[in-house]
């Protein structure tokens, strides 16, 4: 594929060896000047697959703003925009702008007077600039749409939508998303024209290897039980997802109180406190990052080792994504669950999408697999089965208050089982219990 001398000399400063599949089919496409949808996974290259085109087709003599970026995050637009950043080694004149909340405005304003080249922010950004008239995208050749599914999901298509139904020209739009919902179809046939779709699925070459490994917190909360394992692995970065702003937060004062360089990044904190913490961990300035699923979609933040998941995620889905975040670019990874009985079930939905994980224990130093029983594989499973035997015995005849009898029925199988698993409890704590005497009195 012949390309400018000007794109050559930006893959080497990237230290690109080759392009990824989906790099090299935008590539392909953009050059026939073609409104794109393009569906590939997480770690396959999508950011640098809509760069080299721009680098491409980017006139650095026009001072019009040429290309627009809408990413649905401000942390996932500073990322773009770091990433952009090695452009200007090979055109030293081109101007990238970051629009997003949490800026100046009057400052924002004032940098738009001459307009850039670039423009990189945040749809709701973007549409107020464009709505107040500082931003101008009468000569925009380009339009991306990065994260397409999670701005859909986030609510800020109608923000893209106000920009679109307001534009005269149609720039070439580039839209790229992990993939595509339903929601998102009615907006591709409304402003693409005749797109080229292209489905890039991750092959054996850029499939992430990760060791998925389940840790039982037993009786400990997560917080605890990440504090329990953590001198077992040495991590270069290591992401810590919580579920919720406040686990977040207890387990970044548990990690902080271990005197470990560590971060935490959730929705809840000041957006410039977020830009800080974020620009802090692309210096590689944390070795831990404690945070929420905000960071799990999308960010590509090199180094990352290993990834902690406190629990499951509702979502089942926010797991892989989680996940995603190391074993990026042919590196390996490795990624700890840690869980309680609740996240059994969500558990074994993962493993029947193909998801292997190992169970292990540390203690005392030492990692040890454990090998589960099948009876606690699935406690659940089996109470299931149980109670639709009650509920659908065959033959039987009905008789007079049947509903309420198989409804005791099932209560008794419930008590019976539940207390099956106290009795196991308090076997289990016994047993601990006397080996815990023993090496005092030893």
């Amino acid at each position: 594929m012949e390309l400018k001398k000007e794109t050559q000399r930006l893959l080497d400063i990237y230290g690109f060896k080759k392009l990824t599949e989906v790099q090299k089919s935008t590539l392909i496409a953009a050059k026939e000047d073609q409104d794109l949808v393009v569906i590939s996974p997480t770690g396959t290259g999508k950011t640098h697959a809509f760069l080299l085109p721009i680098v491409e087709k980017i006139d650095v003599k026009s001072q019009t703003t040429q290309v627009v970026i809408s990413s649905p995050t401000r942390e996932l637009a500073l990322q773009l925009f770091e990433v952009f950043r090695p452009i200007k080694e090979v055109y030293p004149d081109l101007k990238i702008r970051l629009l997003s909340g949490g800026s100046d405005s009057k400052r924002t304003k004032e940098g738009l007077k001459v307009e850039p080249q670039i423009v990189i922010g945040t749809p709701g950004r973007l549409s107020d600039l464009y709505a107040s008239g500082d931003l101008r995208v009468d000569h925009t050749k380009i339009f991306v749409i990065d994260e397409a599914d999670m701005t859909l999901e986030f609510g800020f298509l109608e923000d893209i939508d106000k920009i679109f139904a307001r534009m005269t020209g149609h720039p070439e739009v580039m839209c790229f998303s992990a993939t595509l919902p339903e929601g998102l179809k009615p907006f591709i046939k409304r402003y693409l024209d005749a797109p080229k779709i292209i489905h890039v699925k991750t092959n054996e070459e850029f499939d992430p290897d990760i060791e998925h490994i389940m840790i039982s917190c037993r009786h400990m909360s997560y917080e605890d039980a990440l504090v329990s394992i953590i001198s077992g692995f040495k991590p270069y970065t290591c992401i810590v997802f919580a579920n919720d702003r406040e686990a977040c937060e207890r387990a970044y004062d548990k990690l902080r109180d271990l005197g470990v360089s560590v971060g935490i990044l959730h929705g809840g904190l000041d957006p410039r406190v977020r830009k800080r913490v974020l620009k802090a961990l692309m210096r590689h300035a944390y070795t831990y990052l404690v945070a929420t699923d905000i960071a799990a979609r999308g960010l590509d933040i090199e180094g990352v080792t290993h990834v902690v998941s406190l629990g499951l995620p509702s979502d089942l889905s926010f797991y892989i994504h989680r996940s995603g975040r190391t074993g990026r670019k042919g590196q390996s990874g490795t990624c700890f669950l840690l869980y309680k009985d609740e996240d059994e079930r969500g558990i074994e939905a993962l493993k029947r999408k193909g998801i292997d994980f190992k169970a292990k224990s540390y203690r005392s130093g030492v990692w040890k697999d454990v090998i589960k029983r099948k009876r606690d594989i699935s406690k659940s499973e089996e109470l299931e089965k149980e109670i639709a035997k009650t509920l659908y015995r065959k033959k039987e005849k009905v008789k007079p208050n049947y509903k309420k009898k198989k409804t005791q029925a099932i209560e008794k199988i419930k008590r019976k089982r539940h207390q099956e698993f106290i009795r196991q409890k308090i076997k289990e704590e016994k047993k601990a219990r006397y080996k815990e005497r023993g090496k005092k009195t030893s």
